[in-house]
């Protein structure tokens, strides 16, 4: 079977059972007997792979074969070159310290769509993005890394999960493609 890509919406529980008054997976997809490859916590959107091919499910999700995961994380503050630094380098979240991984100032990325509910916006309080690129997935890592920063999470929206981009497959918040598994096969076996 194909492999789906998903742009979860904010606010969508990453399972398909059911949670009274929430929405899961399953109120976007009604592909039977596939379940996600990772996870992507409520108040974060973006991208989702699932399959029902429990052996790449394994391989997508296991540690051994984390694929790079590209985040676009909007945060309260300035992000400076001090505070990119800390985030690329090893940084002590308590628990575990995070691996090296790519961190970047960006603009806010023009194909973005709206949010809903939208980010509060306080004229005193400025926002900025970047991307940020991990190669492991703790939970909450990317906020916990801004947070430690000095510059907490306001939005956050996972962009690619090792080939594939919402860029290449642009889908809307609850959009889903199907696409082949051959080049997430291909990138397990480098």
């Amino acid at each position: 079977m194909p492999l789906i890509l998903l742009n979860k919406p904010f606010q969508v529980l990453c399972q398909f059972s059911a949670q009274f008054g929430r929405q899961t997976l399953a109120d976007y997809v009604s592909v039977p007997e596939v379940y996600p490859a990772g996870r992507l916590d409520a108040d974060s959107e973006g991208l989702l792979l699932l399959t029902d091919d429990g052996r790449l499910q394994h391989d997508i999700s296991h540690p051994e074969h984390k694929q790079p995961k590209t985040y676009l994380v909007q945060v309260d503050g300035q992000i400076d070159g001090a505070a990119l630094a800390r985030l690329r380098a090893p940084l002590d979240l308590g628990d575990f310290i995070t691996k090296p991984c790519q961190a970047i100032r960006i603009a806010e990325p023009s194909w973005i769509w709206p949010r809903n509910p939208p980010i509060r916006s306080r004229q005193d309080s400025p926002t900025s993005w970047l991307a940020i690129t991990l190669q492991e997935g703790k939970n909450r890592q990317v906020r916990r890394m801004t947070a430690a920063v000095g510059l907490p999470t306001l939005r956050l929206v996972r962009s690619a999960i090792g080939p594939y981009t919402l860029a290449s497959h642009p889908l809307m918040p609850g959009e889903w493609c199907t696409v082949s598994p051959f080049d997430m096969r291909q990138q397990l076996r480098t």
